[in-house]
């Protein structure tokens, strides 16, 4: 059986590592993003303790669940993977740090 080298389906070799440079590329941007994102929820999280050490001792608990409820609904968009990372924000601020 033979097989053609420029048949549908089949990559030639230049057409394989324009490929894999354009993935390469695209992986790293992934994980330039992810660095941003893992900085940015630190951020975050340390911002919600903060504004959790500085409610303790008010009468703030009404105001806290408020913001939790509307921390849920920004995720909204991205459906139960929203509120899934919605509520693992909600944790992380919540975390005490070592």
């Amino acid at each position: 059986m033979t097989v053609q080298l420029d048949s549908p389906g089949i990559a030639s070799v230049g057409e394989a590592s324009a490929a894999e440079a354009e993935l390469e590329q695209l992986y790293e941007k992934v994980k330039e993003l992810d660095a941003q994102l893992l900085e940015v929820i630190k951020k975050r999280s340390e911002l919600v303790r903060r504004i959790g050490a500085t409610a303790k001792g008010t009468d703030a608990s009404r105001e806290a669940q408020a913001e939790e409820m509307a921390v849920l609904g920004r995720f909204d968009e991205l459906g139960s993977d929203g509120s899934s990372l919605a509520m693992t924000l909600l944790r992380l601020g919540r975390t005490r740090q070592a």
